[in-house]
């Protein structure tokens, strides 16, 4: 990416954190807002805020998605898989060659975090884990067929 381009991908970055703080707060978005941005402004909005911060707002979406009736969180679901969808089609070879790039670098730094953990640290992690997935719903992808 040239210069000129990263220039003003960071200044629409700021942009958009600044117009979420001047309207209020950048804590007041909801899921849905937060939804229509794009994956770039989505990730630098997160990295605005401290760790607690993010645990927090997703602590907030995650309840609001919760809030939803079945029929709006299969909505949901299949909206967001749609969009996934669409941007997966939309990618070039080398946009495609990037992501399983980043997709990599991303499961080598969880494998090299998991790897200096202690038993007792992945022990916990692990619970961690369970007591997501059983908060989960699981999909039905497979009784519609």
């Amino acid at each position: 990416m040239n210069t000129t381009y990263m220039g003003i991908r960071r200044f629409g970055q700021w942009l958009i954190l600044a117009t979420l703080a001047a309207a209020g707060s950048a804590g007041a978005q909801s899921l849905e807002e937060f939804e229509a941005l794009s994956p770039e402004d989505r990730r630098a909005y997160l990295e605005s805020m401290s760790d607690q911060e993010r645990q927090a707002k997703r602590e907030e979406w995650r309840q609001e998605f919760d809030n939803l009736s079945d029929e709006e969180q299969a909505a949901v679901r299949e909206r967001r898989r749609a969009e996934m969808h669409e941007r997966r089609a939309s990618m070039s070879d080398e946009e495609r060659e990037a992501h399983r790039e980043k997709k990599q670098a991303r499961r080598d730094a969880a494998r090299e975090q998991w790897d200096s953990m202690s038993d007792e640290e992945r022990e916990a992690a692990r619970e961690q884990f369970r007591e997501r997935r059983k908060q989960r719903p699981r999909s039905n992808a497979l009784e519609e067929e």
